[in-house]
């Protein structure tokens, strides 16, 4: 029986052992190779940021949503990073001009970004070679024009006012971003999110305009303002007058019914009188009537027979009759002054 014995420098185990060292370096480069392969074909897209894969230089697909995506490796395919962040932009004063014919500097400022839309992202890849620069540059352009064309359409008491509630910029803004947006969209992908006027002022000479204009407005308001006035001073007035009127008018009524109700109470107290002693009433009337004639300032030449200063002489009537004159009695000739007295002559 024959046996063999290998000894520690034996060539069949060197042989054995640089395979496997072989081997395990070939597994270690392939696993190598495969993560470099793996790492070649995944794609982070974070949020914020669309990935346009384009395959030989070409657009293949865009990815929006944040997160992981696969393609194939360089160089059969290639990522290329869209920024879709909000951004903003000014144009800077414009000389533009209104339609009553004046200027006025307006700044305007433009918030835009690029949706996240395929064909959005497309289209801005395409349009400005990725490039938000010449993006802005070209959206500033569109909004100057556009500002030339709209503010044609406001008088310049539309934009500078003192009165709040005259002023459109809402409707300026609202027209200059209609003006802009679909053509920015359309042409360059990009999503007009907002448009305003950021700064506005007044030439030298529009400025000096608006300072007529508006002291001819202030002018005109205080006239209104002084005619009103006056208006309701006279308004008052007539009312005042009128409210006069009717309170004297309303007293003549009320002292012309109490002289009738008193002339009606005389009367009948005089018709009770008479009544009573028709004598005695004809006495007290002609009494009465002379001390309406005659006061203690008054001379008064009369014939003592004649009424109603006969009584004076004749004295009361008895049973109706006055009593006869005595013969020897002569009347007074005319002309000769008598002092009415109580007693008989």
């Amino acid at each position: 029986m024959l046996t063999s014995h290998h000894g520690p420098n034996d060539p069949d185990d060197h042989d054995h052992d640089e395979h496997v060292r072989f081997y395990l370096r070939l597994g270690v480069a392939g696993l190598v190779l495969l993560a470099a392969v793996a790492a070649a074909c995944v794609v982070m897209v974070p949020a914020g940021t669309a990935a346009v894969i384009t395959r030989f230089g070409n657009p293949n697909r865009v990815v929006t949503e944040p997160g992981l995506a696969w393609k194939l490796p360089v160089p059969f395919e290639s990522t290329i990073p869209v920024d879709l962040r909000l951004r903003t932009t000014s144009t800077g004063l414009q000389d533009v001009g209104t339609r009553d014919g004046l200027r006025v500097l307006v700044q305007a400022y433009v918030a835009w970004e690029v949706p996240a839309d395929a064909d959005r992202v497309r289209r801005f890849l395409r349009s400005v070679n990725n490039r938000p620069d010449e993006a802005a540059q070209q959206l500033r352009s569109f909004v100057s024009a556009a500002m030339h064309i709209i503010s044609s359409n406001f008088e310049l008491t539309d934009l500078v006012n003192m009165d709040a509630s005259r002023v459109k910029l809402d409707g300026f803004e609202s027209q200059l971003r209609e003006q802009v947006a679909e053509r920015m969209l359309d042409t360059y992908g990009i999503d007009i999110r907002q448009v305003g006027v950021e700064r506005m002022t007044l030439p030298d000479e529009t400025l000096a305009a608006t300072v007529s204009r508006m002291r001819a407005e202030r002018e005109t308001v205080a006239a209104e303002r002084t005619a009103e006035g006056l208006r309701q001073a006279a308004a008052i007035r007539a009312d005042a007058d009128r409210e006069a009127r009717e309170v004297v008018a309303t007293a003549r009524e009320q002292a012309a019914k109490t002289e009738a109700d008193a002339q009606q109470a005389a009367a009948r107290i005089y018709g009770k009188a008479y009544s009573a002693d028709p004598e005695l009433y004809t006495t007290l009337r002609s009494l009465d009537t002379i001390s309406q004639v005659v006061n203690r300032n008054t001379s008064v030449v009369l014939r003592t027979d004649a009424a109603p200063f006969r009584v004076l002489v004749d004295g009361p009537a008895v049973g109706g009759r006055v009593p006869p004159r005595p013969n020897n009695a002569s009347p007074p000739p005319r002309g000769s002054e008598s002092e009415p007295s109580g007693s008989r002559p």
